[in-house]
């Protein structure tokens, strides 16, 4: 971070030219300062890829530059490439040799882990750009018949009868850098990447507009995950709202459009934090029978799910007030995974926490007590048999036990029962401290530290950590404080 240096005027005659010309000079040395730290911690991703979703096969020539120099890192790809090589050509042009990493504990198994051993062989060698070639090919599901898969997930680069779907973060698809010592991943990147798919109609790549088009050059100077989908599908658009391969009539487009942009409003007043960032939706199907699940890799909320899984049920009222309040979650993803990227042990369960904590508000408030009612009791039902270890004694992601019950039902109702001890007022300006505080590591300690700064008083503090931060019976004492029993 550069600090702006500002000159004492108290002896300096502003008449002076020298003075004009070291105020010039100062300006000048702050700007570029400025985009030097900007651009030194921003890889950016340059080259072509060639996709068929008809034989499911993804051929790759990418190059990741600009790379922050890293002394612990792992380089991740998706276990489904066989690579060609890795290259440089700085400072000249030569092959690298690579090795792949047994241990990285935090790769979500879809991904290799991948670095390059130093002329010691005991360090790791970072160059500042690498090229990447590589060949990978994927089961395509043309029906649900006889020719579907057990699972889909998020990190499942999936090809079905007419589309391909990858994110970024958790499939790999193309080269993502992580940084060991600060628990950092560089996914979100700058590019500048042709796709070519000549048995498609439309191109999309997170962070563009869509595209009618078999082959495209899609850029962008700002940061993004390069979620993937193409295929054959068609897209509309209502203001700056996108979706792709809609199921919608024209006059349901123009309600999600006006439902859409009320939540964000919600979002906007609460938090006192604008939601300034245009919202691309993507239907599509999963390549197996029965899956169906959202996820967010903003500006892009995936919506994957057969029939009653889709985004229609926006507008059925006997699925509506369950299937909202997901909608209204991926969007707090915008505020927690993306405005604020959340690391350390507590990361996961502080990013889909607090989103889900973010839905019940929303829930409450534009859909009615009664409903925001039942989902706190179903979430409590669901509770019934799970023995959460409280986040305060939480030492890594391991230790989560069941990861749904712990970040998306545990998570949220002790921030709830939290809510109830200090109000409304300042759990929405807690919110806000976590999103503006700057910090390397989101842990225990900066979650508490950043709760002691809005609260200010140390007896509710240490209540509030005895009772549900750090007990053993917090999820009990956090039910008893909601239902005030």
């Amino acid at each position: 971070m550069v600090n702006k240096i500002t000159p004492n005027y108290s002896d300096i005659n502003r008449n002076d030219n020298q003075f004009r010309m070291k105020r010039t000079l100062l300006i000048l040395t702050y700007l570029f300062g400025m985009q030097l730290g900007a651009q030194e911690t921003i890889p950016k991703l340059t080259g072509k890829v060639k996709i068929s979703i008809e034989q499911g096969t993804i051929e790759a020539d990418l190059t990741l530059r600009d790379i922050p120099q890293i002394k612990d890192y792992f380089l991740r790809l998706n276990s489904g490439m066989n690579i060609l090589h890795f290259k440089t050509t700085e400072p000249n042009d030569f092959l690298l040799g690579f090795s792949v990493a047994r241990n990285d504990t935090l790769s979500y198994g879809e991904t290799k882990a991948y670095f390059f051993p130093d002329d010691t062989g005991k360090g790791k060698f970072l160059p500042n750009q690498v090229q990447v070639k590589y060949v990978g090919k994927y089961p395509v599901v043309k029906d649900t018949l006889n020719n579907y898969a057990k699972k889909d997930w998020r990190g499942n680069i999936a090809f079905n009868h007419n589309s391909i779907r990858a994110d970024g973060l958790q499939s790999a698809w193309y080269p993502v850098l992580y940084d060991i010592t600060n628990d950092k991943t560089y996914h979100n990147l700058k590019y500048d990447v042709e796709i070519d798919c000549q048995d498609c109609t439309s191109l999309y790549i997170n962070g563009n507009k869509p595209v009618s088009a078999q082959n495209h050059r899609f850029k962008s100077d700002i940061a993004r995950e390069l979620t993937l989908f193409c295929g054959n599908f068609d897209f509309s658009t209502v203001g700056d709202t996108y979706i792709l391969n809609p199921s919608f009539t024209r006059e349901q487009i123009n309600d999600f459009s006006n439902l859409i942009n009320s939540y964000k409003e919600f979002y906007t007043h609460k938090l006192d934090m604008p939601f300034d960032q245009a919202v691309t939706f993507i239907e599509t199907t999963p390549t197996s029978r029965k899956d169906g699940w959202m996820f967010v890799s903003y500006p892009s909320i995936f919506n994957i799910g057969w029939g009653k899984m889709g985004l229609i049920s926006l507008f059925d009222p006997k699925i509506q007030n369950w299937y909202r309040p997901f909608i209204a979650h991926e969007l707090g993803h915008y505020y927690f995974g993306t405005y604020k990227v959340l690391n350390s042990e507590l990361g996961d369960m502080m990013t889909e926490g607090f989103a889900e904590f973010l839905s019940f508000e929303l829930t409450k408030e534009m859909m009615g007590t009664d409903v925001y009612d039942k989902k706190i009791s179903d979430k409590i039902e669901a509770l019934d048999d799970f023995t959460p270890i409280p986040m305060g004694k939480i030492k890594g992601e391991s230790e989560y036990g069941n990861r749904e019950l712990y970040v998306y039902y545990y998570a949220p109702i002790v921030f709830t029962a939290i809510k109830k001890e200090i109000g409304d007022e300042k759990m929405w300006k807690w919110l806000n401290t976590i999103l503006t505080t700057e910090t390397n590591f989101t842990n225990y300690d900066f979650l508490i530290q950043t709760l002691q700064t809005v609260v200010n008083d140390q007896k509710p503090i240490q209540i509030i950590e005895k009772q549900y931060l750090t007990s053993d019976n917090s999820l009990k004492n956090a039910i008893a404080k909601i239902t005030n029993k």
